[in-house]
């Protein structure tokens, strides 16, 4: 069923919940990815730990909460983490290629055409491409910012199939199983609404900083680049070949039903967004009941700097954001001709680009 799957693995499934890798845990993964792989599957790795190693290896140092401390970890611990990884996947037989990877990586739309030639050629050799975001280089302007939301972008790169999320615990629940008895798992999510993002709570262990909140908005992203997505255990025996055959573990997030085009996918895995549109009701409903364009005419308010192409946030003035598009407009220009009909733009502007503010077609929902 799934021909190509990303395995997302979180810090606390690599150590186990100590403080050193887990060896024998991550050889058994391997062994997992391996069946698969001989299976005719393509496999991508996305693997947490490398700053969780460079602590390691120093010997837990002391050291102040800021980014260069990460960096430096980050740099230690990378490539005795792709070590690891490489000697474990010999075992079996198998090459893998180390992919690190940023946001300014696939903000612009050549830079992620790039990366996504660089996972298709691995992929077509047979080399099991292990990702991770690029902690010595980056700073707070350009991560990810952890790493399940780093393996939907992968996800949507690639246009996978299946993105297993494995973590500490069995899924998504109503509750916090640990505080409330009568927590129950949640089997399938079709829907993501607030009261969802309300049950997803924070990272515990400590060690990583994703938790299921980060797990839910990764889910949000993969589903809608066409992937479908499973949030459960790695202590589960076997579970990445059980979850590969269908079996109900976890919290399973399916697919939405149409794949999204190549620039859809990029407007969700690629650019930050540069700014926000406030828009009216009436611009909502447009929007999300038919289907249609944002015009300027429905603009209250416009937050941020940004060009012509860049990535925006459609809000509505309650803040919940509604859709995410490429405007058409640079930020100045639409504090112009915010809430003015579109035949009036070339007469506030001197030119126009076409009466819409964001187009149709460079816009996805986010309201379903």
């Amino acid at each position: 069923m799934y021909k190509r799957i990303v395995v997302k693995l979180g810090t606390s499934v690599l150590t186990g919940g100590g403080r050193n890798l887990d060896h024998p845990r991550m050889v058994e993964l391997v062994r997992q990815c391996a069946e698969l792989y001989h299976q005719n599957h393509d496999i991508i790795l996305c693997t947490s730990g490398a700053i969780a190693v460079g602590r390691a290896r120093l010997n837990f140092p002391e050291l102040p909460p800021t980014i260069a401390s990460k960096q430096l970890l980050a740099a230690v611990g990378q490539s005795r983490l792709m070590l690891t990884w490489e000697r474990f996947f010999e075992i079996y037989g198998i090459h893998v290629g180390q992919i690190l990877l940023t946001r300014a990586d696939v903000e612009n739309r050549q830079r992620f055409l790039n990366a996504r030639d660089a996972f298709s050629a691995l992929l077509d050799h047979r080399i099991v491409p292990v990702v991770n975001e690029n902690d010595a280089l980056a700073t707070e302007e350009i991560k990810v910012g952890d790493n399940d939301n780093l393996s939907a972008l992968v996800a949507t790169l690639v246009n996978a199939d299946l993105l297993i999320l494995l973590t500490d615990q069995s899924g998504l629940f109503t509750a916090d199983p640990r505080t409330n008895p009568d927590a129950q798992l949640i089997a399938e999510v079709r829907h993501i609404d607030e009261t969802l993002r309300a049950q997803a709570g924070g990272s515990v262990s400590g060690l990583g900083v994703g938790g299921m909140t980060t797990k839910v908005q990764a889910a949000n992203i993969a589903r809608r680049a066409g992937t479908d997505v499973v949030i459960t255990s790695g202590r589960e025996p076997n579970v990445i070949n059980r979850v590969v055959a269908g079996e109900a573990l976890g919290t399973r997030f399916p697919a939405l039903e149409t794949r999204l085009e190549s620039r859809k996918s990029w407007i969700l895995a690629g650019p930050k967004p540069a700014g926000r549109l406030l828009i009216d009701a009436g611009a909502a409903r447009a929007l999300c009941e038919k289907g249609r364009s944002l015009l300027p005419a429905g603009i209250v308010h416009v937050e941020g700097e940004f060009l012509r192409g860049d990535t925006v946030m459609i809000m509505n003035l309650e803040r919940h954001e509604l859709a995410r598009g490429l405007t058409a407009y640079a930020s100045s220009d639409m504090r112009q001709i915010a809430g003015r009909q579109s035949e009036l733009i070339a007469e506030r502007l001197g030119y126009t680009y076409g009466p819409a503010a964001v187009h149709r077609n460079d816009m996805i929902l986010l309201n379903d």
